[in-house]
């Protein structure tokens, strides 16, 4: 599976408050940018979160029902958000990667280790193979 891994360095406010860290997150992973002008991504998130302390099966209707618009369009971005490795889908039920929003970013950092793990790896390799010295 091909998966891609968005990190934008902005500096978080020091301001504390809910709405603002859900948007820091959303945004340093780059779900925010792009046409994704009515912030659809986010609002998906925000609804998971919500949603996911009290209920253990969340769809794409529900989700579709709670913002109010077309479900192809939830599904479209959901296949984002799987995509960044933020949730995962199974059978037609959609979940926080790891049940949380914390377990999803530890996660998407294991996946970022490994892509290192093997890009240094290969790099060594190349070096090697070219007579290049690490300094």
């Amino acid at each position: 599976m091909t998966r891609q891994i968005t990190l934008i360095d902005i500096e978080k406010s020091n301001e504390k408050n809910l709405d603002s860290d859900i948007q820091w997150v959303c945004d340093c992973f780059g779900l925010s940018s792009g046409r994704d002008i009515e912030n659809v991504s986010i609002r998906i998130i925000q609804d998971l979160l919500n949603r996911t302390p009290y209920e253990d099966n969340i769809s794409s209707e529900m989700i579709a029902n709670d913002l109010n618009i077309n479900i192809s369009r939830v599904n479209h971005h959901i296949r984002n958000l799987i995509q960044a490795g933020l949730v995962y889908r199974k059978k037609r039920h959609i979940y926080l990667r790891g049940g949380s929003l914390k377990s999803a970013v530890q996660e998407i950092r294991k996946d970022s280790e490994r892509i290192f793990d093997e890009l240094e790896n290969v790099a060594e390799e190349i070096d090697q193979m070219m007579g290049l010295k690490n300094r």
